[in-house]
């Protein structure tokens, strides 16, 4: 099948293409190249390129000729430099999935898989001894400026235990990313629900892998660690660096949209956590990182961001099941990897 990739020419989305065409489909990327994703010469993914914003109708509409499916990875991601990035947010991820569904149901190409992230959910699953599972509002200054980093239970105040989140957990976005993220997954919803089509919107958790971008603050807290690396300097890490998330390598995100192009499915839309299933703490990744590279231990600062969540981690039961899509790359192997990985260049500006 012929599939166009937005944002085909980035991290996650060369990553795409490679899975694609390793799964006998005909990837076309198209990417807007924008310099601060891609300074200097960009390294294309070996596939037919079309240069285009996902913000610009015609281009798209182009690039959608012949097209049986859409994966779009085209986004702008992280939590940014300040909130002067809203607008950029809202623009890339917000309107441009506008445009590109609104193309797709003029095209008549009724496939979407969309790439989504954990965010929506804000925090994840905890329970309280007492009050069983609850959900924990956003963290107050003064506990994270104290270092009292854990969520309390919001009824009786007592210290709780994270688990593993659901698709059916309630979505509540803690930052403009995930915000957009959100709205990304109700275009598609809607879309679906109008034309007939499907989408699936595949909620990544926390990529790593080959490629990753370099000294970016839009990218993860893998990249963050490996660039310092790269420079000689100690990972630093925020908070007490107990964060438990779930790393999992781009290439099995890679092979997750192609498994889900080819599962089956009616219409409608449906969301799948994409996660490794093996939580880690963010201090656990700068260290397995540091060593990997040889490079200088960890530096726990305790510093904070707002926005951040504590503890968020997948069940991605449901992916498994459904799209006959597992993991394959353990912990160890894909850090390994990623410490001797060549980075992408710094982002421009």
């Amino acid at each position: 099948m012929r599939v166009l990739v937005t944002g085909g020419a980035g991290f996650i989305g060369s990553h795409v293409v490679t899975a694609l065409t390793a799964a006998g489909h005909e990837p076309v990327v198209f990417d807007a190249l924008l310099p601060a994703v891609h300074p200097g010469e960009p390294v294309l993914p070996d596939a037919e390129f079309v240069k285009g914003d996902v913000r610009d109708a015609a281009a798209v509409a182009g690039a959608l000729r012949g097209v049986g499916a859409v994966c779009h990875q085209a986004a702008m991601v992280g939590l940014g430099a300040d909130f002067g990035d809203v607008p950029g947010y809202v623009s890339c991820n917000d309107l441009g999935t506008a445009v590109l569904l609104a193309e797709m149901a003029r095209a008549g190409v009724t496939l979407l898989v969309q790439a989504g992230s954990m965010v929506v959910y804000g925090e994840g699953r905890y329970t309280c001894a007492v009050h069983g599972v609850v959900r924990p509002g956003p963290r107050a200054v003064a506990d994270l400026a104290a270092g009292r980093f854990e969520p309390c239970c919001p009824r009786c105040g007592a210290g709780l235990v994270s688990g593993l989140v659901s698709e059916d957990a309630p979505a509540d976005p803690r930052n403009v990313y995930a915000t957009t993220k959100l709205a990304q997954e109700h275009l598609a919803a809607s879309w679906a629900r109008a034309t007939g089509g499907r989408a699936v919107s595949l909620r990544y958790h926390n990529v790593y892998g080959p490629g990753m971008p370099s000294d970016t603050p839009y990218a993860g807290v893998a990249s963050f660690f490996r660039s310092a690396l790269e420079r000689g300097q100690a990972p630093t890490v925020f908070e007490d660096g107990g964060q438990r998330r779930d790393f999992v390598h781009v290439g099995d995100v890679a092979r997750a949209n192609a498994a889900a192009l080819t599962a089956a499915g009616g219409e409608g839309h449906t969301a799948y956590n994409v996660g490794s299933g093996e939580p880690h703490t963010v201090g656990e990744m700068a260290a397995a990182l540091a060593g990997a590279f040889g490079g200088p231990a960890p530096v726990v600062t305790g510093e904070y961001r707002l926005g951040d969540v504590r503890h968020i981690t997948a069940d991605s039961s449901r992916a498994r099941e459904a799209l006959g899509w597992k993991p394959e790359v353990e912990f160890a192997d894909g850090v390994a990897e990623f410490a001797r990985a060549p980075l992408r260049s710094p982002a421009a500006g």
